[in-house]
């Protein structure tokens, strides 16, 4: 029995992957463009290291009809009975995804609603709608996940619609803070958004069992994981995994990357004392490293070298010359680092594909896996072919390949 909705960020595929890797492919279900129906209920999900869901919501009811006057007249009936049990003053704000209404007829809704409330004796007040999804930053402005606020989302997949109310929202300032307030970034090796870095370790650390720890070192008597970044950069993967409360190790080519992210863990850390601590970082080219005790390293989770930053798509014999380099990097690091890693090590790269006239042109490589000693996982509820980072003025995006060393 679903208990819970998750709404998606901008790229579904990716959220739906990174629920499914955490906690199965048979407790969650692809409802409409945005969303996923999970069986867990809210609390039994770590909603603070999703990088791909922007909200999660206690499903309440499913709703009799997808006509929106008939779901109208439900919540007119049902919500003044339950805003009565509200402490206080209630304030509220209505969410639509995935039926067709304008946002001029939801506004409409929403004060018949909060008239409807009123009549009944409690005290209300209502968020005002311009669109049919209030933004996170509304939500939580207005306290709407707290004890005396109501986010109620209207779900549907066009054939049946379902009622829920918002628990958890993304905290954006968080998010940006992490981003933005660091001591060093480097645009040239790429800005790696700390939301895709979190998809990128769930990706690699693969399925949690409540009662069943991954695999790895000890900290304070409990199991832990040790994850890797052999192309460590500034440290954004690093950063989200720290505050996962994993062990975390490093490498970089570049001795100013690694003094980069040591001095943004060091900052970090001082944000958020109590997070997990960093075992090593340090200089190492990825090709040829031999990594400080492999066999304790349970993920590999990274954003590899991207290639040549292109603000265009360069003539095809000069994209060819910039594929076939990036290919061998990657083809060696794969020999290298697997050689190294002992059997069943999860792997999660972002890797460059690149966008063609009609179509994301891949890294050849990908075509040898099995030949290099890895098995690449596919999912249930998105297709490899979705499993890509990008934007629609990037020529250069990140192709998301989790694999699994045999």
């Amino acid at each position: 029995m679903f208990q819970t909705i998750a709404i998606h960020g901008r790229q579904p595929a990716l959220g739906r992957a990174e629920l499914e890797s955490l906690y199965g492919a048979d407790r969650l279900r692809a409802f409409g463009s945005v969303a996923s129906l999970m069986t867990p209920e809210v609390t039994e999900i770590d909603f603070a290291r999703l990088g791909g869901t922007v909200r999660l919501a206690r499903i309440l009811t499913e709703l009799p009809s997808t006509q929106w006057r008939d779901i109208e007249m439900y919540l007119l009936e049902k919500t003044p009975e339950h805003a009565s049990y509200v402490k206080g003053k209630l304030s509220f704000g209505l969410s639509v995804y995935g039926l067709q209404i304008s946002p001029k007829k939801l506004a409409h809704t929403a004060l018949a609603i909060k008239k409807a409330i009123r009549m009944s004796g409690a005290s209300v007040r209502m968020v005002p709608h311009t669109a049919l999804e209030l933004g996170s930053a509304t939500v939580i402005h207005n306290k709407l996940t707290g004890p005396q606020g109501w986010e109620l989302l209207i779900v549907s997949d066009g054939k049946s619609a379902y009622l829920a109310q918002t628990v958890r929202i993304q905290d954006i300032e968080s998010y940006t803070a992490r981003d933005q307030a660091r001591p060093y970034r480097d645009a040239k090796v790429g800005m790696l958004p700390p939301k895709l870095a979190q998809i990128i370790i769930n990706l690699g650390v693969g399925k949690i069992e409540k009662n069943n720890p991954p695999a790895g070192g000890m900290k304070n008597g409990l199991t832990t994981e040790r994850i890797l970044d052999p192309f460590c950069g500034t440290g954004v993967v690093l950063q989200e995994a720290m505050l996962m409360d994993y062990d975390i190790y490093g490498t970089d080519l570049e001795p100013r990357m690694i003094q980069y992210s040591i001095d943004n863990l060091a900052w970090l850390d001082t944000k958020y004392p109590h997070v997990g601590d960093y075992r090593r970082i340090e200089v190492g080219d990825a090709s040829k490293h031999q990594w400080y005790e492999p066999e304790k390293i349970t993920t590999v989770a990274c954003e590899t070298y991207l290639g040549k930053p292109l603000s265009a798509l360069p003539p095809s014999d000069q994209l060819a010359k910039i594929m076939q380099e990036v290919n061998a990097l990657h083809h060696r690091f794969l020999q290298n680092i697997g050689s190294q890693l002992k059997s069943g090590t999860r792997l999660c790269l972002a890797i460059p594909t690149w966008r063609g006239r009609h179509e994301f042109l891949h890294l050849s490589v990908l075509d040898f896996l099995s030949d290099l000693g890895y098995n690449r996982v596919k999912f249930t509820h998105a297709g490899n072919n979705e499993l890509i980072y990008h934007r629609e003025d990037q020529v250069v995006a990140r192709e998301l390949l989790v694999i699994i060393k045999k």
